[in-house]
């Protein structure tokens, strides 16, 4: 009796085994979101096309036209920050360029460098993720110069 009750136990514990082993193929299923056949970028590849539709996009685009309506007194760090977005966006196949003449209050406008600062520092992150040492070069420019532009008083 003791026998027949280990030889339950056994397959009660092989079933059981199989049963979690099924149950964790089928947690584990891998979705392809493009087909196989399709290209894939390699690290240091970016598609300007692909960027131009993105929210990264959005927030450069953003962050550039925050600038741009910044109050001139920055002893022109304001506009090499702008000139760095610029540089990162034309690597991006992004066109920015261009100064708002709609002016703002410097405490207003350092309080919208800020959040252009934020932006671009989301931008950023995502930049170095995907290993795109020569936008972050110039996101970190910008990023810099609105630091030493929001010093200035």
């Amino acid at each position: 009796m003791n026998t027949n009750h280990l030889s339950k136990c056994a397959k009660l514990a092989a079933l059981t085994a199989v049963l979690t082993y099924g149950v964790n193929l089928h947690a584990t299923t891998i979705t392809v979101s493009q087909p196989l056949t399709a290209p894939i970028a390699g690290a240091n590849e970016f598609s300007p096309m692909a960027f131009s539709d993105s929210a990264e996009a959005g927030m450069l685009h953003r962050a550039y036209h925050i600038l741009a309506r910044g109050d001139h007194d920055y002893k022109g760090h304001r506009a090499k920050a702008m000139k760095a977005v610029e540089a990162a966006g034309k690597l991006l196949g992004m066109d920015l360029d261009g100064d708002d003449k709609d002016r703002q209050p410097q405490p207003l406008s350092d309080d919208k460098l800020r959040e252009a600062q934020g932006l671009i520092a989301n931008v950023l992150a995502s930049a170095d993720v995907k290993d795109q040492k020569r936008i972050v070069k110039h996101l970190t420019e910008a990023v810099n110069q609105i630091n030493i532009a929001l010093d200035i008083k």
